[in-house]
C-alpha cells in the first residue's frame, strides 16, 4: 500500500480526490430521498402511508408467530443477500422461523430439473403452507422467477409481501398483500432501502414482543 498516495488523496491533492466527503454526503442524500419517496400499497393497488404499512407488516409477522408458521424470503443476486441477512434477524431478533430458499445445492437442483424461471415456484409448491408469509425482494420487480414464485405462493394460500423499485408500474408491485416500492433506479439505493425497512420490522417486532 502506497501511504504517500493515500495521504495525497486525503489532502485532496491526489487524482480522484476521494477525500471529498461531499460526494458521500450527496450519496447519502440521494438515499434519504429514495427512502422518503417509497410508497406502499395492497393487492388492489390502494396506496397508504408508512404509518399504516408498518403495523400491517408487523401484523403479518405476528400471524406467523401465532400460527407457528414460517417466513420465507426470496430474491436474486443482491436481493438474495438481503434475504439471507434479514432471515438472520427475523430468527435472532424477532425469534421467528425464517428461511431463505437459495441453498446452492437445492436451488441448482431445481433450476437444473425445472429451469431457473421455475425453480423458486417449485420449491414454494413443496415447502410453503397457507399460514406462512412469503417476502419477495426484486429491485426491478420484473424477474420472471419471482413472478412465478408469487403465482405458486398464491396457489398455496400464503400471505405475500413484495419489495421493489425502478419502474412504478412493475408487475411484482401489484401482487402482494403489502407492497413496498422505492422511487429509484439505482440498485444500491433500492437494495439498501429494502434492507433498512426489513431490519426496522425485525427490530420493532422483537422489541414489541420482547422476543416472546
Amino acid at each position: 500500500m502506497d501511504i504517500k498516495k493515500l495521504r495525497e488523496m486525503d489532502t485532496g491533492t491526489g487524482p480522484g480526490n476521494f477525500s471529498d466527503c461531499r460526494v458521500l454526503s450527496d450519496y447519502v442524500g440521494e438515499f434519504a430521498a429514495a427512502l422518503s419517496g417509497s410508497s406502499f400499497s395492497d393487492r388492489q393497488q390502494a396506496p397508504f402511508a408508512c404509518n399504516i404499512a408498518v403495523p400491517m407488516a408487523l401484523e403479518m409477522l405476528q400471524s406467523v408467530r401465532d400460527n407457528d408458521s414460517a417466513v420465507y424470503i426470496i430474491g436474486n443476486g443482491g436481493s438474495a443477500a438481503v434475504a439471507s441477512h434479514i432471515a438472520n434477524d427475523f430468527c435472532n431478533t424477532s425469534r421467528l422461523r425464517a428461511k431463505t430458499l437459495h441453498d446452492p445445492a437445492l436451488l441448482t437442483c431445481f433450476a437444473n430439473d425445472y429451469g431457473y424461471e421455475n425453480a423458486y415456484a417449485m420449491l414454494i409448491e413443496r415447502m410453503v403452507k397457507d399460514e406462512d408469509l412469503l417476502i419477495v425482494i426484486s429491485s426491478s420487480g420484473q424477474s420472471g422467477n419471482m413472478l412465478n414464485a408469487v403465482q405458486a405462493a398464491r396457489e398455496s394460500g400464503c400471505r405475500l409481501m413484495t419489495l421493489t423499485g425502478f419502474e412504478a408500474e412493475n408487475p411484482l408491485r401489484k401482487l402482494g398483500d403489502l407492497n413496498m416500492w422505492v422511487e429509484s433506479s439505482i440498485y444500491g439505493m433500492v437494495e439498501i432501502s429494502h434492507l433498512l425497512f426489513l431490519h426496522y420490522l425485525a427490530d420493532q417486532f422483537g422489541s414489541a414482543t420482547g422476543g416472546d
